[in-house]
This record gives structure tokens, sequence and C-alpha cells, in this order.
């Protein structure tokens, strides 16, 4: 520890110094977030309390519902808080723990964005083996080693980051901690924390998009084979809204993280990490829910219930 930088805290720039803006910008970060809390944890609830929704694609969504919830929760409070009081300063402890739990997650998602791939892959390519190979142990182990690659990565960049000094300024050029604006007030070389967030980044990203690839030719193969277009317009609409969310989350991750640091603007960063910290994880269960049937389905049948209760009481 006597080797830690001796900053206590650091400022945030955050998005915008316009007063006039600080007032609609809470109101709408907050607008967002509800809708987000919402969105994922009554997805997640959805899937608890409806039996036909326990099957492994609802398990891997259900997850990716409490992982957008915590990466969402990581950034947007420090963010509307700034936004109300102007109070934009966080402890150097509290923004080691920003870090770690929004790089954690995000590599979180990334490899359930692909263990789904390879769910689809199974119930298109392989129907009538799905039920052997995604067993509910298969599952719960695959879900289990994406948490624990997600919380290596982000501990591997935290123990380089935090052993850093930090002495040419303490104003973090960002509205929340991340690796990039943080190394930039290293008064250290922070040649090998560049070289390793470039590396841990790319194998995150081409493991995952390799998987996501490779499950979808092989899926858009079975699919050109079937006889029947119904059967076709089945197996595709059950993948629609896995494609769209892997679009957006891995254009998103490529346009800010793998690309040099001397090509990096942070107003651009700014803009593209405003889509990812809070703009996907409120998409996610919006593009599920509204792509799919049963989650429908389930929802009417739970808004049903829930209204007979209500008659009976009455």
């Amino acid at each position: 520890m006597e080797n830690f930088s001796e900053a206590t805290e650091f400022i945030l720039v955050g998005l915008t110094d316009a007063i006039e803006l600080q007032v609609p910008l809470f109101i709408v970060f907050t607008f967002v977030y509800l809708i987000t809390l919402a969105g994922n944890l009554g997805m997640i609830l959805l899937i608890l309390l409806d039996s036909r929704l326990h099957t492994p694609m609802y398990f891997f969504l259900s997850n990716l519902s409490l992982v957008d919830c915590v990466y969402s929760t990581a950034v947007t409070p420090k963010v509307m808080e700034g936004f109300l009081t102007g109070n934009k300063i966080i402890s150097y402890n509290a923004c080691a723990a920003q870090m770690f739990f929004f790089v954690a997650f995000v590599a979180i998602e990334s490899l359930i964005l692909a263990s789904m791939a390879f769910d689809r892959h199974a119930a298109v390519c392989k129907p009538l083996h799905y039920t052997t190979t995604m067993t509910s142990t298969t599952c719960i182990l695959m879900v289990a080693s994406c948490y624990m690659c997600g919380i290596l990565q982000s501990s591997v960049h935290i123990a380089l980051a935090f052993q850093l000094s930090y002495c040419h300024s303490s104003v973090i050029n960002h509205f929340f901690c991340d690796i990039p604006p943080v190394l930039a007030l290293s008064c250290n070389d922070t040649y090998t924390n560049e070289i390793t967030l470039l590396i841990l980044a790319t194998l995150d990203v081409a493991f995952t998009l390799l998987v996501i690839l490779n499950s979808y030719l092989l899926i858009f193969i079975a699919i050109l084979r079937m006889r029947s277009a119904e059967a076709q317009r089945k197996a595709f609409s059950t993948c629609t809204s896995h494609l769209i969310t892997v679009s957006i989350f891995f254009g998103s991750l490529i346009f800010m993280y793998l690309q040099p640091s001397s090509s990096h603007s942070m107003d651009t960063d700014k803009i593209a990490s405003v889509f990812y910290t809070m703009v996907i994880p409120m998409l996610n269960p919006l593009v599920y829910s509204l792509r799919n049937k049963e989650v429908k389905n389930a929802f009417k049948k739970v808004v049903g219930k829930a209204n007979s209760s209500l008659f009976l009481s009455h």
C-alpha cells in the first residue's frame, strides 16, 4: 500500500459545465435510469414468476438483466448527483470501486452474450439434443465462468491502475472513473496499463465475437436447409433480439476501446460512454420484451393474475 498514490479524491469533469443544462440532463438521466431498473428488474421478476420461462435462454437473459442493472448503477447515480448538486468529487476508493464494477460487468455482459449465442446455436442446429446439451448444470457453469472471467479481468486492471502515482492532476476528464481517463492523470509510465487494456479487451472481444459469429454462421446454414418457410421464420425470430443486442453492444465497445490511445477524443468517448453505460442497459429489456411473444404472454399472465388478486381482495 505504501506505493499507492497519496491522492484521496478525484474531480469528475462530467458531461458539460453549462448550468442551464444541469436540471434537464438530471431529469433525462433519472428517467433513463428508472426505466433501466424497471425494465431489467421486471424482466428478472417475470422470468422467476413464469415457469414457462424457466429455460436456458431466459436463464441467460435474467443474468444479462442483472449485469445491466449492476454496471448502470455503478455509473449513473454519481452522474445524477453531479447534475443535481454540482458535487463532482469522487473519493479515491470510490473511484477504484466504480472502475472495478463497471469493467467487470461489461466483460461479464460480453461473455453472457456469447453464451446466449451458443444456446441459440444448440436450439436451432441440434434441437433433438438441446435438453441434453443445455442442462441446468451446464448453464450454471457457463454463467459462473462469465462472472469469474469478468471479475478476474477487472482485478488485473484495478491492480495495475491503482499502484500508479497520480500527480499531474486530480481532474478526470470524464463523467465516471473509466480506465483511459484515469490513466491520463498518472505521472508514471502507463505503457504496461495501456498494452494490458488493449490485449485483454482484444482477447475478450475476439473470443466472444468468434463464438457469436461461428454460432450464427451455423444457425444461418441450418435455417437455409429448412424446407418450411414457417420453420425458417420461427427459427430466425428466436435469434433477432439477441442479434440486435449484440450489434449495439459490440459496436459501442469496439469503437471505445479497440483504438490507439493517440486517436482517443475524450469528448467523443463521453458520447460513446453515455450510450453503453446508460442507453444499452435500458434498451436490452425493451428489445427482448417488444420482439418476444413468450415475454409478452408472460407479462399478460402476471398482470392478469395481479388484477384478479386485486379484484378478489375488494
